[in-house]
């Protein structure tokens, strides 16, 4: 499931903490319909949330026309047959082994996960979740996005859902400034062959992306205005292109990682990023932090980053719920936004 990653992007700027305006909202019951529309992650790791045919309908009455699913969770994809909702589903990291070595394997799990479902609106089959390019697990997802791919081709199925894998930026050597992205060197004989096979198939790389995890690790460099879009003028000036958020930073120095290793032309789908409503210290993990970014990222991603200025930013926000049994810092339990209640945790204008 769903691990926290650090990001290593540093802005050279001065720490400023300054109190933020507090901001009046309202949730309203509609993501937006034009642009990007963003998705939510619908991350169980909890023993209080609702039934899946509850949370289903949370996202139609909010209008949320995308979600990610970490693995199959069959009474979610039930209540899902019919809607219109767009679903990235999730392939387990403990099945990757498995499935990389066996092309039968791969069939029967799209066979049973998602040709079953014939009903629901599939966009993307994430093989793995942030999966250690180092570690016991890397070798098997290359050979294990290849399977899953043959087995959706097979299915008839390959013109409508794309296979990836979801990573996160600590596959990043450096990255500051953005045009100075570049993967790790020991992260090569992992991410190629991946970025090999998502240029071959047109499909996107999915990237798990906080900026809050940048500030947090490097609060004397970062000002929290740019990890929360509330900048109010350029930050990092880097050549040509000017930033003045985080994120835009961030994706782009993955995007100038892609071009130094054959994935120029590849769009990156950044399948989560969010901001903790609780659990820090107090004064950076707020409800009011939270809105602002979340409410921030909405509105952002609509348009693009300086390097890929055409089109919008597909985006999943983590996460539609508190989860109470996820593992680490606190922050982890508080990310949702909204409680197992179905009650908002803080206000957010989707409009």
């Amino acid at each position: 499931m769903h691990k926290m990653a650090k990001s290593h992007v540093v802005a050279k700027v001065p720490f400023v903490v300054s109190k933020l305006l507090v901001l009046l909202g309202i949730l309203m019951a509609t993501f937006t319909t034009t642009g990007a529309q963003v998705g939510v992650c619908y991350g169980t790791v909890a023993n209080n949330l609702p039934p899946p045919r509850e949370v289903i309908s949370l996202y139609n009455q909010y209008n949320i026309k995308r979600m990610r699913l970490y693995g199959p969770n069959h009474d979610a994809l039930e209540a899902l047959r019919g809607s219109n909702i767009e679903l990235m589903l999730g392939v387990e990291n403990e099945r990757l082994r498995d499935i990389s070595s066996n092309q039968a394997s791969a069939d029967d799990w799209v066979q049973k996960n998602v040709v079953t479902y014939g009903n629901v609106n599939f966009k993307y089959i994430a093989v793995g979740n942030e999966i250690d390019a180092k570690g016991p697990l890397a070798p098997f997802v290359g050979p294990a996005m290849e399977k899953i791919h043959n087995a959706i081709s097979r299915a008839g199925l390959a013109n409508k859902i794309k296979v990836s894998t979801a990573v996160h930026p600590v596959i990043l050597q450096e990255s500051y400034p953005p045009s100075k992205g570049s993967f790790r060197q020991d992260y090569r004989p992992f991410l190629d062959p991946i970025i090999g096979f998502l240029v071959g198939n047109k499909s996107p790389l999915l990237l798990n992306m906080y900026p809050y995890f940048s500030f947090i690790y490097n609060r004397a460099n970062i000002d929290l205005r740019y990890a929360l879009f509330t900048s109010p003028s350029v930050v990092v000036q880097d050549g040509q292109s000017g930033y003045q958020n985080l994120f835009d930073a961030l994706l782009d120095a993955h995007y100038s990682a892609l071009e130094k290793a054959g994935g120029s032309s590849l769009r990156i789908v950044v399948s989560e990023t969010g901001w903790p409503s609780a659990g820090g210290d107090g004064q950076v993990t707020t409800k009011e932090n939270a809105r602002i970014y979340n409410s921030n990222v909405i509105k952002h991603v609509k348009g693009g980053t300086p390097k890929r200025p055409g089109g919008s930013i597909e985006t999943y926000i983590f996460a539609m719920f508190n989860e109470n049994q996820k593992p680490g810092e606190k922050t982890e339990n508080n990310f949702g936004l909204f409680y197992p209640s179905k009650n908002p945790v803080y206000p957010i204008n989707f409009n």
